[in-house]
């Protein structure tokens, strides 16, 4: 069933005579509503599944779920790879996954790419989406967020760019640090390497002050305030790392794929043992999840989310 939604779901307008941000349709399909939200900013129509919760007919919270490096739109996905949705179904959540953002890090680039167009994901997340579900969805306002590898770090961008939107953040592998050459090796190897699109048109050159002004590390006081789990492997493997990865990808594509998995992951775990160091300094509080083995995929991230939910649902109100 399809609903058209009218004026009293829409947000104000980002400028005088522009076109609003608004829900443009709801397809409800049982519990799951695909919903069509048109961002002023980026001057198009993003597709968002919402998981409703069993009953209703009581206002819920939002849980804000993130998807990895291509954006929920191929197969690398909460719902494709994990039974995320099944475990939240007994959950009173609205459970929320934006679908898009390719290669994005769901920043505000400076320009427009050639290649990843325009990309203003952090003024539709901190501006424009919330309040429209908030009047769809008749949400109780309260909000949590979490994400994975590259929306790992988003997740904590975003806390920091809107202190006090999401009570609750979970970032799972991702690395928080970019300002430093490593950190901006990382994004790079995402972005241009992997989604094909240019840094350069994201936060400038190497030597740009916005690359700073993005990393959470230098900006951590920003968390304050901000319930936090914190999860990430060590990147040495076990059976079922490398099971899995010769099954998904049979051949020498599965080989360098695991090898990828430990390096990132690796990575991964020393830039959150240094935002830990950052957070501590500040006397900010987190729950932290520092696995001894494990690699860069889907089962730790399925895994941390049942671990932090807890933290997350004292976020939205609720109890663990």
């Amino acid at each position: 069933m399809t609903l058209m939604i009218g004026p009293n779901a829409q947000a104000a307008p980002e400028s005088a005579g522009a076109k609003p941000s608004a829900v443009t349709s709801v397809d409800k399909d049982g519990r799951t509503w695909h919903l069509k939200v048109y961002s002023a900013a980026m001057d198009t129509e993003i597709a968002v599944d919402v998981q409703r919760p069993a009953d209703e007919s009581t206002p819920a919270p939002n849980l804000y779920m993130l998807n990895g490096l291509d954006g929920g739109e191929g197969s690398a996905s909460w719902t494709a790879q994990t039974k995320a949705l099944d475990w939240l179904a007994d959950k009173p959540v609205n459970v929320i996954q934006p679908i898009g953002g390719r290669g994005s890090y769901y920043t505000d680039w400076q320009q427009r790419d050639p290649v990843l167009g325009l990309n203003k994901w952090r003024t539709f997340f901190t501006e424009e989406l919330p309040p429209l579900l908030d009047k769809t969805l008749q949400s109780t306002g309260l909000n949590a967020l979490a994400g994975l590898s590259t929306s790992g770090t988003a997740v904590l961008q975003l806390a920091e760019a809107k202190p006090g939107l999401w009570k609750s953040v979970a970032a799972y592998s991702g690395c928080a640090q970019i300002a430093d050459p490593i950190g901006q090796q990382f994004v790079k190897l995402a972005v241009e390497t992997w989604a094909r699109g240019n840094t350069v048109n994201m936060y400038g050159p190497a030597d740009s002050p916005l690359w700073a002004e993005n990393d959470p590390v230098i900006n951590a006081e920003k968390l304050r305030g901000t319930l936090l789990y914190i999860s990430s492997g060590s990147g040495v493997p076990v059976l079922e790392d490398v099971e899995y990865y010769l099954n998904s990808a049979p051949g020498p594509t599965g080989a360098v794929n695991l090898g990828l998995g430990v390096v990132i992951e690796a990575a991964v775990n020393g830039c959150t043992v240094n935002l830990k160091n950052r957070l501590d300094s500040l006397n900010i509080a987190a729950t932290y999840q520092f696995n001894p083995v494990g690699t860069h995929y889907w089962p730790y991230w399925e895994e941390a989310l049942h671990n932090s939910w807890p933290v997350l649902a004292e976020g939205m109100g609720l109890q663990g």
